[in-house]
């Protein structure tokens, strides 16, 4: 689909009011579509348009539009049209919204919701931040053990139109506790008066409430599933989490690592929505770190004047020194940040992750010793003694580089700190201030500086 054509079309049939043709047209595409497109125009035609869309149709759309176009929508309609979308959006998006919304806006459209929706929403508010609680839907289809497949479709006909997803039935006792789950295929091809505790499978894996979204993306992925049941404490049944879900949190998380392997403060908005004075927010705290944090750097340098105003062309080289330990200890914390993120490092494996980190600095240092070294003599000109001190720190430089790069994630995490914290820019500080010690003290021990 073309968008932009698309857009333009929408846009002439709105100011011509050709309100049949723009409904029709409408209809005829998905709702993550009409969601894109509206987010293309105007405000005014935005809400126009929204509101020529019939009323279970708008709350699809609504589910897929960005929280400040949600916030303008929602704010503009008439009470009632507002309680309706409220009504019709699931549980987790409504919760989704609402968290973002002023107190005040919240409390009115709470007062306007259902009993049910009220229910719902501040049943999932009640959850810490990034928990499995907060990110669950309560709409599912659930069974008893007594019923016969018969019973069980005609429910599942009664309840599914309202329900996240109907490819997966959860079966509870008189107690809600969770005890099975039966698959909709299952039941099709069950005989009708088949009891549901003899077909259901009983080995469910669930998710607790209280789970780190990030571990719940895990276990997506490791139990290949497309839902999954969350449970209280007591093992009763009070939610699921479906795969969309999942993406999201993927995205979200991902997000947030690369920010902060950037050295900002994560942000929840796109780049595009985030005011200059909120980005500069988010910057420069790491940036005030980071610059005192580098007035190691300039002592080092400092105390080492008599001797680079001794040998003036060592200087030359601190960049190249700096530089290249900085980009190998960036690609040893990167490639253990990710091992820790999908779990396949632990913190008791530090020993076995240093002893190959020092094995491949050293082939990477033999590699680059070399290289570097014809370069000094061949390209530069420099005199062997002097080349074999770069050379050297190259090695060494590497070597501490790797190191630092591969233990100070599995530190974080386990002080309880994201292992992203520790990326490139903070690694890159540490390695410049130990491999110009390394230098100066080479450069002194052996040119007798």
């Amino acid at each position: 689909m073309d968008l932009e054509n698309v857009v333009e079309e929408l846009k002439e049939l709105l100011e011509t009011k050709q309100y049949t043709g723009l409904r029709q047209k409408l209809m005829e595409l998905n709702e993550a579509d009409i969601a894109a497109i509206m987010e293309e125009m105007e405000e005014e035609e935005m809400l126009k348009i929204f509101r020529i869309l019939p009323k279970d149709l708008a709350a699809d759309v609504f589910s897929y539009m960005e929280v400040e176009n949600q916030q303008f929508i929602i704010t503009s309609l008439s009470e009632r049209d507002a309680a309706n979308i409220i009504d019709n959006l699931m549980a987790d998006d409504a919760t989704d919204l609402l968290e973002e919304m002023p107190a005040s806006v919240v409390k009115k459209l709470l007062s306007l919701a259902s009993p049910e929706t009220r229910r719902d929403i501040n049943h999932l508010l009640r959850y810490p931040e990034d928990s499995a609680g907060s990110i669950m839907t309560v709409e599912f289809v659930d069974l008893k053990e007594n019923l016969t497949v018969q019973n069980a479709i005609e429910r599942i006909r009664m309840v599914g139109v309202d329900s996240e997803t109907i490819n997966i039935c959860y079966v509870l006792d008189s107690r809600r506790t969770l005890i099975g789950t039966v698959a909709l295929r299952y039941l099709l091809l069950s005989p009708p008066d088949a009891v549901i505790g003899d077909i259901m499978h009983e080995n469910v894996i669930s998710i607790n409430t209280m789970m780190d979204q990030e571990e719940v993306a895990r276990q997506f992925q490791k139990y290949d599933f497309t839902s999954m049941p969350v449970v209280d404490q007591e093992n009763r049944l009070v939610g699921i989490i479906t795969v969309d879900d999942v993406v999201d949190i993927l995205t979200q998380e991902a997000t947030e690592d690369i920010e902060r392997m950037a050295a900002i403060v994560p942000s929840d908005k796109p780049y595009m929505r985030t005011g200059i004075w909120e980005t500069w927010k988010k910057r420069i705290p790491w940036l005030l770190l980071l610059m005192v944090s580098a007035t190691f750097t300039e002592r080092i340098i400092s105390s080492a004047e008599e001797a680079l105003s001794a040998c003036v062309i060592l200087t030359a080289y601190i960049p190249m020194l700096m530089g290249t330990g900085g980009n190998a200890g960036g690609q040893s914390s990167g490639t253990i940040i990710r091992g820790l993120s999908l779990e396949e490092i632990e913190f008791e494996d530090m020993g076995k992750v240093m002893w190959k980190e020092l094995r491949v600095a050293l082939l990477c240092g033999l590699t680059l010793f070399i290289v570097c070294f014809l370069k000094l003599l061949f390209f530069d000109h420099v005199g062997v003694p002097i080349a074999m001190v770069i050379c050297l720190t190259l090695i060494c430089t590497l070597m501490i580089a790797k190191v630092v790069g591969s233990v100070l994630p599995m530190l974080a995490q386990k002080v309880g700190l994201d292992p992203a914290v520790m990326a490139s820019p903070f690694i890159t500080t540490i390695v410049d201030a130990l491999s110009l010690i390394i230098y100066f003290n080479i450069a002194t021990n052996l040119l007798g500086l």
